[in-house]
């Protein structure tokens, strides 16, 4: 139970703040009166899909990339897989760009109507790449 208060806690502070680093956070946790270690936060981090994206934390699943082509969502499925979702007949043309990104970590990618398959390496590479494609897709 403490490990879920814990990490309840540390959503909520990831959403409200702008944290830049780990020792950030755990004085933030720390604020609340929870006890951290830098691992314990780190595995928090992983086991939330809290991810760095332009230097500040934050939630995987809640970044939603804006591009000239509409909105794109990525969102990680299995340990090798991420699914990007977008307007409908966008898929192939957003795919092209993930393509000639040249991103080693990719193994491949499908395109469907509104929807794009990433194989990734491994899942270590699966983060780095969902990262680097919500920055790339990203505002800007």
């Amino acid at each position: 139970m403490h490990k879920r208060s814990r990490q309840n806690v540390l959503i909520e502070i990831i959403e409200n703040l702008s944290i830049f680093s780990q020792a950030e956070l755990a004085a933030e946790l720390a604020a609340k009166g929870f006890k951290v270690t830098q691992a314990s936060v780190s595995r928090d981090l992983d086991e939330l899909d809290i991810v760095k994206v332009e230097g500040r934390y934050v939630r995987s699943k809640n970044v939603v990339p804006e591009t000239d082509l509409g909105t794109v969502t990525f969102d990680t499925a299995g340990e090798n897989l991420i699914v990007g979702r977008c307007a409908s007949g966008l898929a192939s043309a957003i795919t092209v760009r993930i393509d000639r990104s040249e991103i080693s970590a990719i193994v491949g990618t499908i395109a469907g109507d509104d929807t794009i398959f990433i194989a990734v390496k491994d899942p270590a590479a699966q983060k780095a790449v969902l990262t680097r494609l919500v920055t790339q897709f990203g505002r800007g």
